[in-house]
């Protein structure tokens, strides 16, 4: 079957075995940039399929290209590429699913044991349609999404140049554990997600007694009001229309209530919607940190680190996307969002190298709340089987339409 319905009800056939790969994933997950066990399940769900399979040198990433077998009046062969991320979290697992991780520390608490079950799903569906595609599919899964920058890594090397030149258009998909209803796919163009950096701070100080601070130079005072004034700087500097979210995970200082210590240590996470703002913040966080430090006579050490870049859609790639969900699933199942979401993505680099877009897919329960349900990265974060067929088929659909477009054009 070759139509949109067909691509569903084919996607909906093999749910079962999807949801099969997707527990066993979510048994054993992996972090970072080297998932043998993943990769080696990946390779499971590939094998006899007719992709060319390419697997990472510096990642245990899988680079799956399915050569299209019709006949294409474009001067170009066209590509399409889809891209599933397989790493898991540091986290320890409370949901008390039958399948729950059996790894101590570690759980896909992001969803990405869906998305590789579905892009896996996708590889069937797609080879089984190979001498109607006049094009190539390069299926991206990657390692390391997760603060590892494991596209980055699988783009250094060569994933956009897999199919023997760049992609007309990539896509990929996030499942969501909360805040819309169960089914909802959501995206929007231009910013979709925000660029991320990373700040690490050592204030320098002399120790001493806790009693006689006058004897001492205190980094915990320093850190403290670097910490609050950090705050005041982006509600006084920068345009609250144009925001910057910057969160302070890490405070630690000293060993004993009545010791100064010699040092504190801070860091921090920074979101930004702007390429503009993400540059001042550079040069702005450095300045005040260094000024605070300075003004009580101590010295810091300032890290700040770029991430992941602002993850931008396509507005013709995002309509194109918003196109094929109506036609799947119907108008109703989409959702067009007002504002971006201040998570980050290495997709991004992709997105900044190819035209495509970026679609996330809610997993929530049918019988639960979706504003009380656990977000994703929580130990409590639980994803819906129900949803691996219709990601499966929105994967399938985007590759097939869109290189039958880019033949036709």
């Amino acid at each position: 079957m070759t139509t949109t319905a067909g691509i569903l009800a084919d996607a909906r056939h093999m749910k079962d075995d999807i949801a099969h790969l997707r527990h066993r994933l979510h048994q054993e997950p992996e972090i970072g940039l080297y998932l043998p066990r993943t990769q080696e399940k990946v390779l499971e769900a590939l094998d006899g399929l007719p992709f060319e399979i390419t697997l990472g040198t510096d990642t245990t990433s899988v680079t799956a290209v399915l050569r299209g077998g019709a006949r294409h009046s474009s001067a170009h062969k066209p590509v399409v590429l889809l891209r599933g991320d397989m790493d898991a979290l540091p986290v320890q697992e409370q949901t008390g699913v039958p399948y729950s991780s059996t790894i101590d520390g570690a759980m896909h608490a992001c969803g990405h044991d869906l998305h590789t079950s579905m892009l896996a799903g996708a590889a069937t569906l797609l080879a089984e349609r190979r001498d109607q595609l006049a094009g190539d599919v390069v299926l991206m899964f990657q390692p390391g999404e997760e603060g590892f920058d494991g596209a980055g890594v699988m783009i250094r090397e060569g994933v956009l140049e897999a199919a023997g030149r760049r992609p007309d258009a990539a896509y990929g998909l996030h499942v969501m554990s909360s805040l819309l209803p169960g089914g909802t796919f959501a995206s929007k163009a231009d910013t979709l997600m925000s660029a991320s950096d990373s700040l690490y701070v050592t204030v320098h100080g002399a120790g001493g007694h806790g009693s006689s601070p006058h004897t001492a130079q205190d980094p915990v005072t320093v850190a403290a009001e670097m910490v609050t004034a950090l705050q005041t700087m982006i509600t006084r500097q920068f345009n609250m229309f144009d925001p910057v979210v910057l969160t302070v995970g890490v405070l630690h200082a000293g060993t004993k209530r009545n010791i100064i210590p010699e040092s504190a240590r801070i860091e921090a996470t920074i979101r930004s919607f702007s390429a503009e703002n993400r540059t001042r913040m550079q040069s702005a966080v450095p300045r005040l940190l260094n000024g605070i430090a300075g003004a009580h006579g101590l010295t810091a050490t300032v890290d700040y680190q770029t991430e992941y870049p602002l993850t931008v859609t396509d507005h013709a790639e995002t309509a194109n996307a918003e196109k094929h969900i109506a036609e799947l699933f119907g108008e109703d199942r989409y959702h067009r969002m007002a504002q971006p979401l201040s998570g980050s993505e290495d997709f991004s680099r992709v997105l900044a190298a190819v035209p495509g877009s970026f679609v996330f897919l809610s997993a929530v329960a049918p019988d639960a709340d979706p504003t009380q349900a656990a977000f994703n990265h929580s130990p409590y974060a639980t994803f819906d089987d129900n949803i691996l067929a219709d990601g499966t088929a929105l994967y399938t659909q985007l590759a097939v339409a869109r290189i039958a477009e880019l033949a036709a054009s």
